[in-house]
């Protein structure tokens, strides 16, 4: 009993018809077979029996030979007389019709001057002359590599063309490399994202869920004269959900949602990346009303005449050209929205985001507190859990975490719970993942001197004891020597999720990041590498501080900021040379003040310091707990304090 076949499926759930005929790879070898054989059964050398030189001798001088036909490769071909076959092919003469043999001879002339001495003693004798004919010899396998393994390959070359290019151009082999390889939603895909699945992002759920409502029921907009916006840009921080609100998109609308990466429509040949867009546009308008998302826009969309070498950008410009006139150009594009993802709106082309073809900006913040239980919440269903995990807790541990990274820190829990066989998911189990994703894996197994321990410990003290004491300083949650990643030592805080920033805040946050360092001169008299980030992160807050928020005494109020990325490809800087010096010597006095006034605070509570220093070489691990008893409550209590109380 045969079974029944069954039938193949497309990635949008429909059923899709088996493909039959066309040239595949049975039919070349076929084509090859049969020019083998071709050559083969239409040789000359069919039914011919092979002699020695000596024997044809023989055979000429008995008069058993009728003709000659000799050929310039070396080789004769004799045709017996019909009265003679029994001669030379004995009781299989009736399978040699054409009564042919051959035999290679020493040369052409040698033989000949042989025939010629024949053919006079067969005059003299009265007899006729033997027939002898010179031909070119015909090599059929010569005949085929010149004739027909050319065709052969060119043949081969094409079908291995349509299909290995196929599979990287999206079907179609070489032919369909201008077509657009966008992913087609519709409402049956299994396993769809919907706005239930997107914690938080409630503003952009709100924009996102105003066009899906449009394409749903678009009469009770149309009535009152609105217009649903061409297209909406996401902008945001990478892993903050931008592409998750688009999946989220297409798992509600009613309507075809084709998704592509901007990367998709660059490629090595040129006047491709244009013709996919118009083919993209080409397939939306015939689905219209549709929705079109293109993620990581500004591969394609990065600001014009920024390339430093003339031509080098010529592809992806035209591809932008194209972008362009499709989203809102000469035609009309009536019932097609554009949504795009960037976390790069900076460096894209002023054409692409004015109104008409981007209307909207959405951006998409790193969650807050809030947010990021929300977020907890969807990423926690599937673990299994015990009685003291706390998701307030996990929601205030993770400041600054995007949803990526909250996710990453629920699944590193339950690695880190099945690594020590934990029957559920615990609180220490998601400290652990907190700690690892931050300061990287912990190397207990580095060695280290006494000498270098102590040198950590003092260092790590130096900014628990600072940021103790200064009121806009983070707040301390642990400190560990322990070696993390690349670091040799580590402190946790947990920051203060402000809106604006203030010039003291700043400074704060300066001094206390350059109290390690400041402990190392100030109590073991030495300066170390390990201070190295340390000294990066300051330097670079003491430049944005004067180069862009304005905040230098000597050079207050201005701002050599680049919100529009016009100097990115600029050889010159915005200001002059002097204006360079005024600012590297104020950079320079603010991290030096920021200095002394750490060892000073360090002086003030150096019996602290040292308590802390050598508690931590002692437990290499302590919390704000162990702090606030050595060093007493903090003296500036602020609204991140009572978080962290709560």
């Amino acid at each position: 009993m045969a079974k029944n076949r069954k039938p193949q499926v497309n990635p949008n759930g429909k059923q899709r018809p088996d493909k039959k005929g066309g040239f595949g790879w049975g039919w070349l070898y076929m084509i090859i077979i049969a020019v083998l054989l071709g050559s083969y059964f239409f040789s000359d050398g069919i039914q011919q029996k092979d002699i020695t030189y000596t024997q044809l001798q023989s055979y000429i001088e008995n008069d058993v030979v009728e003709s000659l036909t000799v050929y310039d490769n070396g080789t004769v071909k004799a045709v017996v007389r019909e009265a003679e076959k029994t001669v030379v092919f004995g009781e299989a003469a009736d399978k040699h019709p054409d009564r042919n043999i051959t035999v290679a001879i020493p040369t052409v002339e040698e033989f000949n001057k042989y025939m010629t001495d024949i053919n006079q003693k067969r005059k003299a004798d009265g007899k006729q002359n033997i027939d002898m004919q010179f031909e070119k010899s015909r090599d059929w396998w010569y005949l085929i590599l010149v004739n027909v393994l050319p065709f052969v390959l060119i043949i081969f070359f094409f079908v291995w063309m349509s299909r290995g290019v196929s599979g990287s151009m999206g079907g179609g082999g070489i032919f369909g490399v201008g077509k657009a390889k966008a992913e087609l939603f519709d409402r049956d895909k299994k396993d769809k994202v919907t706005f239930k699945d997107v914690a938080g992002l409630e503003g952009a759920k709100q924009e996102v869920e105003e066009i899906v409502s449009f394409l749903k029921n678009p009469k009770k907009y149309t009535n009152l004269g609105g217009k649903i916006p061409k297209g909406a840009l996401l902008v945001g921080p990478p892993g903050t959900g931008k592409t998750l609100l688009a999946k989220a998109v297409a798992g509600e609308a009613d309507v075809p949602f084709f998704s592509m990466s901007g990367s998709d429509f660059v490629e090595m040949f040129v006047g491709v990346g244009a013709s996919r867009v118009r083919d993209l546009f080409r397939q939306a308008k015939e689905k219209a009303p549709s929705i079109i998302f293109i993620d990581e826009i500004d591969a394609v969309g990065r600001a014009r005449g920024k390339n430093i070498i003339s031509g080098g950008n010529d592809e992806r410009e035209s591809t932008l050209n194209q972008l362009l006139t499709e989203m809102d150009g000469f035609g009309t594009n009536s019932g097609v929205i554009i949504l795009a993802a960037t976390n790069r709106a900076d460096v894209l082309d002023s054409a692409l985001l004015r109104a008409g073809r981007f209307d909207r900006q959405i951006h998409i913040e790193l969650p807050d507190l809030q947010e990021r239980k929300e977020i907890f919440a969807v990423h926690l269903k599937p673990l299994k859990l015990d009685a003291s995990v706390d998701v307030n807790l996990l929601a205030k541990q993770t400041p600054g975490f995007s949803g990526a990274d909250i996710a990453n820190v629920c699944n590193e829990a339950a690695l880190i719970a099945a690594r020590n066989d934990h029957k559920a998911v615990g609180r220490q189990d998601f400290m652990d993942a907190v700690d690892r994703i931050i300061g990287g894996l912990e190397r207990k197994t580095k060695i280290m001197t006494e000498e270098e321990k102590r040198a950590i410990a003092y260092h790590e003290a130096g900014h628990a004891t600072i940021s103790w004491m200064l009121r806009w300083a983070n707040p301390l949650v642990k400190v560990t020597i322990v070696p993390r990643g690349m670091a040799l030592g580590a402190a946790w805080y947990l920051p203060e999720e402000r809106q604006i920033t203030n010039r003291e805040h700043l400074l704060d946050e300066m001094c206390a990041t350059l109290g390690g360092r400041a402990a190392e001169e100030k109590f073991l008299n030495q300066t170390g590498t390990g201070a190295l980030n340390d000294l990066e992160r300051v330097t670079k807050q003491a430049y944005a501080m004067v180069a862009y928020y304005g905040m230098g005494k000597t050079m207050p109020n201005l701002s050599y900021y680049d919100s529009q990325g016009k100097y990115e490809y600029g050889f010159t800087k915005p200001y002059s040379e002097k204006t360079a010096e005024k600012m590297d010597k104020e950079v320079a006095d603010i991290i030096a003040e920021q200095m002394k006034r750490a060892k000073q605070l360090l002086q003030q509570y150096a019996e602290g310091h040292h308590q802390i220093a050598e508690l931590l070489i002692e437990k290499e691990v302590i919390t704000a707990e162990d702090v606030e008893r050595i060093l007493g409550p903090r003296p500036w209590k602020s609204r991140q304090d009572e978080i962290i109380n709560s």
